[in-house]
């Protein structure tokens, strides 16, 4: 838990000539119910000399088009008609055409509308945050995207706040951006780019939220600030930007989910895909800087998650991820029997600092439709929160084939004490117990989990808790990392980042080396078994004789290319293809991968179809 832009109006032999008025350095702030927005301009002149706008100018002159000898007729007093314009509008083409044919501006000169490109850092939200944006841009016809940043004319950089490390290499590409506005010229001559105009930069997301002020003042390297909530208003804050300013909108909203738009995808041809359920964050953790960057928590409507999914299955996706920064807090309060908060019913043992007001569909609601709906697409979900495993949605996943057997359960850290200065509303017993309950629900489901290394006032016994509580859980994947105070944060108001660097490396060092004792026995527990795996393509170290895709616990799987009996069409054997159900025979494993032989091409109904009928003769014969 890894960018594309110009003007609004296709301009054909017309041209519109805009004049920029220099203007002293202020903010000028403008707000509605919905949005707030902020445009720096440049310089106030001494004497300002404003021409009528376009607009009002084609009002008036359309109201003196009585006088015209098109509109003289015996209806002097009637609004004119549609075949009125269109007389007059041939009329004038006639006239342009005679008098004006020297002048025509030649096709090779009328510009298109910008090219695209983008850069996503950060989680799966920012890459689904992606799509929306392209798909808000092309509505407003920006549809050409490029695959490098010198041939565009709008450069996107969708950014991540976590992690310093995030941030210091968007600023890294901000840089080289820069240096694309300066020389795009130069660029043009020596080939390197087919660029028509120098690139607008637009920096989105949680880094553009946090550190708006800063980036604006960089030197003019960076044309728009938009934050996660409002890229519904990049049309209007690039044609800000044509006018000679700059844009920003980084507030944040109550209500925004683009649950109406339908997300352009960036991986065409892809047989996975994301799906945002909802967004924000209401759990405060005292490290974190997504409620600040992201806002509150609120969900899209069912319905309009099934509509999306639907339309996904029709282009050929065989799994999709539900993503939110509390996935599994989802809560749809737009359905119609609405309770009160009182019966939101959280992990045992866990607490929680907000409380919810009222309780709708609940994220177990929400995969049980969509695994009904949809039996041969496999559903995953990320990011969870621990408290959020009521009873109920651990059975939905035991009961249902096609929700995957892989739940992400961050722990951050294995002390208790630590755990409280995080805020993070459990103890390492109420932790390890969650644990001990989803295995014996789920047998074979996979954990994957995240820890910080050398937050606030760690002791060397709250790392050593932590590296046994590694061992003790036995962890498919983890993602460690050393803490890097944010802020805004309550850790930044309230506690000092007083662990020597050194010291958190050093642990992270340590942290690694305890996952790797312990994640090679969940890769061998699956040796001789056999396992369903959706194919993602070739393995990219030998394409040619190699194929790779994901277990349902989520662990890689690679295999041998080579005819094998397919039981969905039954025609004989053939090679499987990316976007097949492969049952595969588990040989050998890494700490990393699994490796195995194609047994056949099956369909996911049918593979635990089979499953279950051996499972219950199994069970018959003892």
């Amino acid at each position: 838990m890894a960018a594309s832009l110009s003007s609004f109006f296709t301009l054909h032999p017309l041209r519109i000539k805009l004049h920029r008025h220099c203007i002293n350095h202020r903010l000028i702030s403008s707000s509605s119910n919905s949005q707030q927005f902020f445009i720096i301009s440049s310089r106030l002149p001494q004497k300002r000399h404003f021409k009528r706008p376009f607009s009002l100018k084609f009002s008036r002159n359309l109201s003196q088009c009585s006088g015209n000898p098109i509109f003289n007729d015996d209806r002097k007093n009637s609004t004119p008609s549609f075949q009125h314009f269109q007389a007059q509008a041939q009329a004038q083409a006639q006239a342009t055409a005679l008098t004006s044919s020297d002048d025509a501006v030649p096709s090779s000169e009328v510009l298109p509308r910008s090219r695209i490109y983008q850069e996503t850092y950060g989680c799966q939200m920012n890459v689904n945050d992606m799509e929306i944006v392209l798909s808000v841009m092309k509505k407003a016809g920006y549809d050409e995207i490029v695959d490098e940043p010198e041939s565009a004319e709008i450069i996107f950089i969708n950014t991540c706040a976590i992690r310093d490390n995030a941030e210091q290499r968007v600023w890294q590409r901000l840089n080289y951006f820069w240096f694309l506005k300066r020389h795009w010229k130069s660029n043009v001559k020596t080939g390197r780019s087919q660029s028509l105009r120098p690139p607008k930069v637009v920096v989105l997301g949680c880094m553009a939220e946090r550190l708006k002020d800063k980036i604006l003042d960089a030197d003019k390297m960076v044309d728009v600030v938009c934050g996660p909530d409002a890229y519904r208003d990049l049309p209007r804050l690039l044609e800000e930007v044509d006018n000679g300013q700059k844009g920003i909108n980084t507030l944040l909203s109550l209500e925004e989910t683009y649950a109406d738009i339908s997300p352009v995808r960036i991986s065409k041809n892809s047989i996975s895909a994301f799906v945002s359920v909802m967004r924000g964050c209401n759990n405060m953790c005292s490290f974190c800087i997504v409620p600040f960057t992201r806002g509150r928590e609120r969900s899209r409507p069912v319905e309009s998650i099934v509509k999306e999914v639907a339309e996904l299955e029709k282009e050929g996706v065989k799994e999709v991820t539900l993503l939110g920064q509390n996935v599994n807090s989802y809560n749809d309060e737009h359905d119609e029997e609405v309770e009160a908060g009182g019966n939101w019913k959280l992990s045992d043992g866990f607490s929680s600092k907000c409380k919810v007001k009222s309780v709708g569909l609940r994220f177990a609601d929400l995969l049980d439709r969509l695994s009904l709906e949809f039996p041969e697409m496999r559903f995953r979900y990320t990011s969870p929160h621990p408290k959020d495993f009521p009873d109920e949605l651990l059975y939905i996943m035991r009961d249902r084939h096609n929700i995957c057997k892989n739940i992400h359960l961050p722990a951050q850290s294995g002390n208790s004490n630590m755990l409280e200065r995080m805020r993070r509303g459990y103890t390492r017993e109420a932790y390890l117990e969650l644990v001990h309950k989803i295995r014996n629900i789920i047998p074979d489901v996979g954990l994957t989990s995240d820890f910080i290394c050398g937050f606030c006032d760690e002791t060397e016994e709250e790392h050593k808790d932590t590296l046994s509580l590694v061992r003790a859980v036995g962890y498919d994947m983890a993602y460690m990392f050393a803490y890097s105070m944010r802020e805004k944060t309550h850790a930044h108001r309230n506690y000092t980042d007083n662990v020597p660097e050194e010291v958190k490396q050093r642990r992270l060092t340590e942290l690694i080396e305890a996952f790797r004792e312990s994640t090679g026995q969940c890769f061998d527990s699956q040796i001789g078994s056999i396992q369903l795996v959706l194919v993602e393509g070739p393995n990219k170290r030998a394409p040619e004789t190699e194929l790779i895709g994901k277990s349902d616990r989520g662990h890689r799987v690679i295999f041998t290319t080579s005819p094998v009996p397919d039981w969905v069409d039954g025609d004989g054997d053939r090679n499987p293809k990316v976007g097949d159900y492969v049952e595969v025979r588990i040989l050998k494993s890494s700490r990393a991968s699994l490796f195995g032989a194609a047994v056949a091409i099956t369909t996911m109904s049918s593979f635990y179809k089979v499953a279950h009928e051996e499972a219950v003769a199994s069970a018959n014969r003892s």
